[in-house]
């Protein structure tokens, strides 16, 4: 769907008019070095999504990652979309996650498995208040996108190629240490935007949606009220 204003324009990438298939989803874990970490990811519903699973770091030694992404090659082209991406998360555990676009597929070795490549990854976290959340739009422009290699920084990557993005993933790591064990996040959208909200919002800052909306959102008794208030909040400060 592309949701447009004289100011803004909106791209669906999973959610919204791209309803959420797990079947389009491929996991990818450190089990295939030699971990132990589990992840999946589950359709609650055409309008939802949970990324979840186990993050394991004694296996190997601190380490440890688990990922979910796109099945087979996307070739996106999101260069008309200059504000970044949004993810509009409707439960979430306090820890913190990476979204990873690449747009290159490393070719595959001898033995079926694909090489090492670079990820483009940007870092979000959100914690709720103890009264639970609707919706909440995390803002990751693309300046907030950095490039890594096998969990690494990589500075001398060439420019990520937003007209030709050909995989998007959601992964949880330790972050060399800093978390592991259970988690889960619940995702009712991801979505390309032409600007970033003009809300004083940092980079990485979540910002919370009208209370009368997210009122109303709660008070949806039915999946067709539920859809109209999810995507209104999703568009709130975007159109």
């Amino acid at each position: 769907m592309h949701a447009t204003t004289n100011r803004r324009k909106l791209l669906y990438l999973y959610g919204g008019d791209q309803p959420w298939d797990s079947s389009l989803w491929v996991t990818s874990d450190d089990r295939v070095r030699g971990g132990a970490s589990q992840s999946h990811l589950l359709m609650i519903n055409p309008e939802k999504a949970r990324f979840y699973g186990h993050l394991d770091t004694k296996t190997l030694g601190g380490a440890g990652f688990a990922s979910q992404h796109s099945l087979g090659v996307l070739n996106w082209n999101l260069s008309d979309y200059e504000g970044g991406i949004v993810v509009a998360v409707a439960k979430a555990d306090g820890k913190r996650y990476a979204l990873t676009l690449k747009d290159e597929i490393p070719p595959r070795r001898g033995d079926g498995r694909e090489e090492a490549g670079i990820s483009w990854e940007a870092e979000f976290e959100v914690v709720e208040d103890g009264a639970g959340l609707e919706v909440k739009n995390v803002y990751l422009p693309w300046s907030a996108f950095k490039p890594t290699y096998r969990g690494r920084p990589k500075p001398d990557a060439k420019p990520l190629n937003l007209s030709s993005v050909k995989r998007v993933g959601l992964m949880m790591r330790s972050f060399f240490g800093k978390q592991e064990g259970d988690f889960s996040i619940d995702i009712h959208a991801i979505a390309a935007v032409s600007e970033a909200a003009d809300n004083g919002v940092d980079d990485d800052e979540v910002e919370d949606d009208p209370k009368a909306a997210m009122a109303e959102a709660a008070a949806a008794n039915n999946l067709q009220s539920r859809r109209r208030n999810w995507m209104r909040l999703l568009l709130c400060g975007l159109i």
